[in-house]
């Protein structure tokens, strides 16, 4: 079974995995068709944070793809002269915004662990498409009219834009020779054809000549780039085992303890979508916020207080915090043994990403959540696809309250990041579900309300991802606009709440086992243009 944000992507990955390739196999050759025909969410411009389970071993991974700031990055690199922070898209659409791309690394790593086909074979159906073209959909010219900087780059103009300016209507067939030529760099000679060839020197050299802003990066920044293999961070409910993205991600840490806070009330034997039910789940989100803002960075320049924030004493007591008749209205971080003192993370982060659920005939699964961070990145491309903006997921400003902000701008460091790539076990052990979404901070109290939709209340796949989002980030509550009624707003409004409508365009896409146990369903997340096809 295959789940991807595009129907080009789930196809390239039946056909690898029709001809015996690994999860692994299939993931990368869906992910190279998304960065070609969803460029505003994810690519080889980017990074990642991909969950492999092996049912062999039944040994899960975690594998850490994520953008490293440059070398000569410093706490101040968001700061304007006077000392405040930059305007957030003037920063986003420059070369200060580019991290070392990491997703080229990550899917390198994982098929040299798990992969079963050749690594050129899995180039071909991207390569095949940018090279005869694909039909521009509805959802990526809309993103290209709405874009006020894509425009601005001269190579990235002449590929989405017509003559007149206006974007490529929907329909038109969209070739991209140039990106078909680098892939087949890759494809050829691997990894290092992208951290030590050309391809870095012409990523350097274009980030380094940009008026808007110019960037930093080096060629010894892509020299000294790894992937990581990481552990999962793994908790219990409802008798369920649920494995997560560890830091530099707070994906897997927020969203279980979201749900080991949900557990510890009535959530559960509350009326699905009941006002007490969405009172509860935004109480619970604004306490995993606040931790989140106060302890959550690259475990590689911070203490890791993942154990703590997970321990099960530490969220009886925040659990505690919770009424079930008063919104608490903005809630402080909890207090953890062995943490350093630090400033709260101030960080927006955009929801332009994407995520893909694979499960091969073997029972192996990948759950793969990439991003270029903003839609279409810092609006910067090279060789045919566009960089990532994500040293804008560090904090602007590198203090709170004189200490250091646990998520500012260090050199060599990775930012940040709320991709929530989960993989869930059932009591015997069994891989039950994976799952994932784009969506930036909000990821978490997606997938969050999905598993809780599945586990508590049997809601079946397609009929989970349709329901209406609700949470809170530590700010108001937030209820997806158009999905709820006004009544709910009205009614939370009346326990305190701040309630604002938003747009939610969540992007899940789910596997959950069959209840015969003898299959797989898929589903994808109706608000965008994924779909589902397994044999």
């Amino acid at each position: 079974m295959a789940v991807t944000a595009n129907a080009y992507a789930t196809d390239a990955a039946v056909e690898i995995l029709a001809l015996g390739g690994s999860a692994i196999d299939a993931a990368i050759a869906a992910q190279l068709v998304l960065n070609l025909v969803e460029p505003q969410s994810s690519g080889i411009g980017g990074g990642g944070f991909l969950l492999y389970f092996d049912a062999a071993s039944k040994r899960t991974v975690a594998y850490d793809g994520r953008e490293t700031a440059p070398g000569a990055a410093r706490a101040e690199r968001f700061l304007s002269s006077e000392g405040a922070p930059m305007d957030f898209y003037a920063a986003v659409a420059s070369g200060k915004s580019v991290g070392v791309p990491g997703l080229i690394a990550l899917l390198a790593l994982a098929h040299e662990q798990h992969g079963r086909l050749r690594w050129e074979r899995l180039f071909r159906p991207v390569i095949r498409l940018a090279s005869d073209g694909f039909v521009v959909s509805s959802r990526l010219h809309q993103l290209l009219a709405r874009d006020r900087f894509l425009k601005g780059d001269e190579h990235a103009r002449a590929l989405y834009y017509q003559a007149d300016g206006a974007p490529l209507p929907v329909g038109v067939q969209l070739s991209n020779p140039e990106l078909a030529a680098t892939l087949r760099r890759l494809a050829e000679e691997g990894a290092q054809a992208f951290y030590r060839g050309e391809i870095a020197k012409d990523i350097v050299a274009t980030v380094a000549a940009q008026a808007r802003g110019a960037g930093d990066l080096v060629m010894k920044d892509f020299a000294a780039y790894r992937a990581l293999a990481r552990r999962p961070v793994c908790g219990q409910y409802r008798g369920y085992r649920i494995c997560g993205m560890p830091p530099p991600s707070a994906g897997g840490v927020s969203v279980l303890q979201l749900l080991g806070l949900l557990e510890r009330t009535p959530f559960s034997a509350l009326p699905l979508n009941s006002v007490q039910a969405v009172h509860l789940f935004a109480e619970a989100g604004r306490l995993v916020f606040a931790d989140r803002h106060r302890y959550l960075g690259d475990p590689d320049f911070v203490p890791d207080t993942t154990r703590g924030l997970l321990d099960r004493h530490y969220l009886d007591g925040r659990a505690k915090l919770i009424s079930a008749g008063r919104s608490m209205g903005s809630a402080p971080p909890g207090i953890i043994g062995g943490a350093q003192p630090s400033g709260d993370d101030t960080a927006p982060e955009l929801p332009s990403t994407s995520h893909l659920s694979i499960v091969d005939g073997l029972g192996n699964a990948v759950a793969l959540t990439s991003s270029i961070e903003s839609a279409f990145g810092s609006r910067i491309q090279v060789r045919g696809f566009l960089l990532n903006n994500q040293l804008t997921d560090f904090s602007f400003r590198p203090s709170q309250g004189g200490l250091p902000a646990v998520n500012r701008v260090e050199a060599g460091k990775r930012p940040l990041s709320s991709m929530a790539p989960t993989l869930v076990f059932d009591r015997r052990g069994r891989l039950y579900a994976v799952l994932g979404s784009p969506g930036g901070s909000q990821i978490p109290n997606y997938v969050a309300q999905i598993l809780t939709a599945l586990l508590d209340w049997r809601v079946a796949p397609d009929d989970a991802l349709a329901l209406a989002h609700y949470g809170s980030r530590n700010g108001p509550t937030e209820l997806e606009q158009g999905k709820t009624e006004g009544t709910l707003a009205l009614a939370l409004e009346r326990l305190g709440h701040r309630v604002e409508m938003r747009e939610m365009t969540s992007g899940v896409h789910l596997i959950e086992r069959a209840k015969s146990g003898g299959g797989w369903i898929g589903a994808a997340d109706p608000r965008r243009e994924g779909t589902a096809r397994g044999d």
